[in-house]
């Protein structure tokens, strides 16, 4: 190359560097939302995608005025303190845990990023806000308790199961929200005078034997949710059938892959919710000064092709009441 020709390529590059770096400084001074998965992306993906899309109805266009950064744990806790961790040394502007266990992992990593929890089991009992009305710290968002409701659940088997006298109960003992699930559903089974059989899980390979004779054992599964039975609930819905159990879940993403019904909040509705928790904060609002919601609405969700499978007749009178019939 002549002389000449190389200054040439030089100045010219010199002009391309600044403008490439300019580029990339402008978008990592974007406000950054990072979303904390104790589960997959498979299994909690379309809860996200929900939040997200509502984010863009707000005016947050990712690229945009809005930067994304994802952190799955795939139902490995231990591995939710170091990716909270990574966040707090981005800076990110915002923190949403995707269940209980993240929301826990965030609050330890940080006491001044914002956290939005769209959908916790015990906010309180997990330590993440001081009361619903006053959250006082760093976090806030819609909670799940409601006892009332899992009381519910359990009445709906009652119906559809003619003389059900002995209830599994299925549940993540490691985790906080299942076990508070798993322990009034206990207490309200006990109190009908039904036969309780507890099946306690951790991992994902302890769900096989667990359904070990099952049949043999119990007259119908409750399950309790949380990110390690939502990535399997394909898994779980098979074994319920294998064993021909009927199974109550607290959403419908359990029962349109299989379950035989649900009863609980939409999910859905609760992400874009906390999407506009986001947005408050984005826009200057403090966590400690946003009352943390709860849902009004539960709906009812029953899959009569898993009813005719494990042949199972449900009265009519019982579909008229249900918010979603899958057939």
């Amino acid at each position: 190359m002549r002389r000449r020709d190389f200054i040439k390529a030089i100045a010219g590059s010199a002009t391309a560097w600044p403008l490439a770096a300019s580029a990339q400084q402008q978008a990592d001074k974007l406000p950054t939302i990072g979303f904390l998965g104790a589960g997959t992306s498979s299994g909690q993906g379309s809860w996200v995608s929900a939040l997200v899309q509502r984010l863009r109805e707000l005016g947050w266009n990712e690229g945009s005025n809005i930067a994304f950064e994802s952190r799955w744990a795939n139902t490995r806790d231990e591995r939710l303190t170091e990716m909270a961790g990574q966040f707090v040394r981005m800076k990110v502007a915002v923190i949403v845990a995707i269940g209980t266990q993240a929301a826990v992992a965030a609050k330890r990593a940080t006491s001044s990023i914002p956290i939005v929890f769209p959908a916790s089991g015990d906010p309180v009992g997990a330590g993440l806000v001081v009361s619903l009305a006053q959250p006082g710290g760093n976090a806030t968002g819609s909670s799940l308790e409601n006892i009332d409701v899992t009381s519910k659940r359990v009445a709906l088997l009652r119906e559809v199961v003619p003389g059900l006298r002995r209830l599994a109960i299925l549940g993540n003992a490691d985790a906080l929200v299942s076990k508070l699930d798993l322990n009034e559903a206990s207490q309200v089974a006990g109190k009908l005078g039904l036969e309780i059989v507890p099946l306690e899980i951790r991992r994902t390979e302890d769900l096989a034997p667990s359904f070990a004779d099952l049949s043999d054992r119990a007259d119908a599964l409750y399950v309790a949710g949380d990110p390690l039975v939502v990535a399997n609930r394909v898994r779980i819905n098979t074994l319920a059938l294998i064993a021909r159990l009927p199974t109550i879940y607290n959403s419908r993403e359990y029962t349109e892959l299989g379950g035989l019904m649900s009863y609980g909040p939409n999910f859905l509705d609760l992400y874009r919710q906390g999407a506009d928790f986001v947005d408050k904060i984005l826009r200057g609002a403090k966590p400690a000064d946003l009352p943390v919601e709860q849902p009004t609405k539960f709906y009812l969700v029953v899959n009569l092709t898993t009813a005719k499978a494990l042949k199972l007749t449900i009265p009519e009178s019982f579909l008229s009441l249900a918010d979603e019939v899958i057939e």
